[in-house]
């Protein structure tokens, strides 16, 4: 039983599906510039128009600049060992698939179901913020809807009241960019560079307009700089050096977006080279964008009063620039928007993988003769991110959604060191540097993100997955294809020694 659930895909299996280019598989059809955007598009969104505040009013103050350092070098070693295996294994299952071919299927499945929860959430929580950016921004050309888009209600349950909206705006954007994902990916990755070249420029311009302020203002800037490391309350995660620490495990949301490009594997037009390109491209350059903003927006604002929806956009009316706030919001419009399009497209390549191993019904895979797009499980996933993205108020979900993607660094990190000592004449068009030392850095700043969240979010993430295996052990099992190709070379074993 254990050697079963331990059973493992075959590499020459996992190669010989990368290279079939059938109707019935996906169309490789992105260039590196379409891999790095896609990086870029889930990476620049909530975190920096919203998170970065967020998480220095509450946990780190100025020195969540510290924070974005600490995540984005966990992302660095994390994303080192991506590029090796998204090179070497280019399938649109990601960690899901990287798992499965070194330490198992029911590590596979744990960490498949791990990132259902990061990209459908994830999206879900986007989603809200996107609705709210584009309330405020009809707002501000005077406009009044004859509804609301966002009514309140409460539900009870099991004798308690919890709070319910009907976001009509959130449900509206998953629903539209579902449509664009079913008619093709070069569709959905043309509209996305052209999302996150909006968004990019926004954030160049804040910068440059708070680099000026600083010039004229710089006592002001060193006041609210000061204390950089704020005093510890007595609580970890509450300041000081915990709160840095707390402060990256919430952050870490923002980075999620490169783990998407490696799910875009399989769709990829030179996936050896280009693959690495848009992993390690999207994450440095995103990486540099955090920290400066990070440390200019504390400057201009005091991190005390940065705990609000928009705090890149109150920074921009700190500075004085009228215009700067109107260009923030279309930045973060469009910045949520992309994201919202990535997590989605992850979502159902991460299922399609899954399923075509057999650990998920055959429908879930199956592709448009068309739009050559998984466009059954594109549909149903839009659905269920539209109703949670509608009907649920999910505040803590950054934090499961962090540890989701913290579990899947770990198991991609472990991965590469297995895989190099199992098979180290596998040909390698990227080769992760220092294995072992990366792998073990990647996986000890992860496993320090995981252990900085708190008991709520743990809770919530451990009946994801138990609800996860539950799926497993009633239908996934019973209808590996793994597994079933490992019977049959067991059925096969005895005739062939006794001839």
């Amino acid at each position: 039983m254990a050697s079963q659930l331990l059973a493992k895909k075959p590499l020459s299996t996992i190669m010989a599906e990368a290279s079939d280019t059938g109707e019935h598989c996906l169309k490789r059809s992105l260039g590196p510039i379409n891999l790095v955007t896609i990086g870029i598009g889930g990476i620049i969104g909530a975190g920096i128009f919203v998170l970065t505040g967020t998480a220095a009013a509450q946990f780190a103050g100025p020195a969540i600049v510290l924070s974005f350092v600490v995540a984005g070098a966990g992302c660095v070693f994390a994303g080192l060992c991506y590029a090796e295996f998204a090179s070497m294994i280019p399938i649109a299952g990601s960690a899901y698939t990287y798992g499965y071919a070194t330490l198992g299927e029911i590590v596979a499945w744990i960490i498949g179901w791990a990132l259902v929860l990061e990209y459908a959430f994830g999206a879900a929580t986007v989603a809200v913020g996107w609705s709210g950016y584009v309330t405020g921004f009809l707002r501000f050309f005077g406009i009044t809807l004859p509804f609301n888009p966002t009514p309140k209600g409460h539900l009870s349950l099991f004798g308690a009241t919890i709070p319910v909206q009907v976001d009509i705006f959130a449900m509206a954007a998953i629903v539209i960019i579902t449509i664009i994902l079913v008619v093709g990916v070069r569709e959905s990755a043309n509209f996305n560079s052209a999302v996150v070249l909006v968004k990019v420029s926004v954030v160049i311009i804040f910068i440059g307009l708070a680099v000026a302020f600083a010039f004229g203002h710089w006592p002001h800037m060193m006041a609210n700089w000061h204390p950089f490391i704020p005093k510890n309350l007595g609580h970890y995660g509450q300041f000081g050096w915990s709160g840095i620490m707390r402060g990256a495990g919430v952050v870490f949301f923002a980075y999620i977006g490169f783990d998407a490009v490696s799910t875009a594997a399989q769709e990829a037009r030179n996936p050896q080279k280009d693959m690495p390109f848009g992993i390690l491209g999207s994450l440095i350059i995103c990486t540099i964008l955090y920290i400066i903003v990070a440390g200019l927006l504390t400057g201009v604002k005091s991190y005390t009063a940065l705990n609000t929806p928009a705090p890149v956009a109150d920074g921009a009316a700190a500075i004085g620039v009228s215009w700067g706030v109107f260009l923030v919001d279309i930045g973060a419009i469009a910045g949520l928007t992309s994201v919202m399009l990535v997590m989605l497209l992850g979502q159902s390549r991460v299922l399609y993988t899954m399923a075509h191993d057999g650990l998920l019904p055959p429908w879930v895979c199956k592709i448009h003769r068309s739009f050559r797009t998984p466009y059954i499980t594109s549909i149903v996933v839009g659905v269920f991110v539209a109703f949670l993205a509608a009907f649920l108020p999910i505040m803590f979900l950054a934090k499961l959604v962090s540890l989701g993607t913290l579990l899947a660094f770990t198991i991609v990190c472990i991965g590469v060191w297995v895989l190099r000592v199992r098979h180290p004449k596998v040909p390698r068009p990227f080769r992760t540097p220092w294995v072992p030392v990366v792998p073990i850095l990647g996986i000890v700043v992860s496993l320090a993100l995981m252990l900085s969240l708190d008991l709520p979010a743990w809770i919530g993430f451990g009946s994801w997955l138990v609800f996860g295996l539950i799926i497993y052990f009633a239908y996934s099992r019973k209808h590996s294809s793994v597994r079933r190709e490992l019977a049959a070379q067991n059925r096969h074993a005895p005739a062939v020694h006794q001839s």
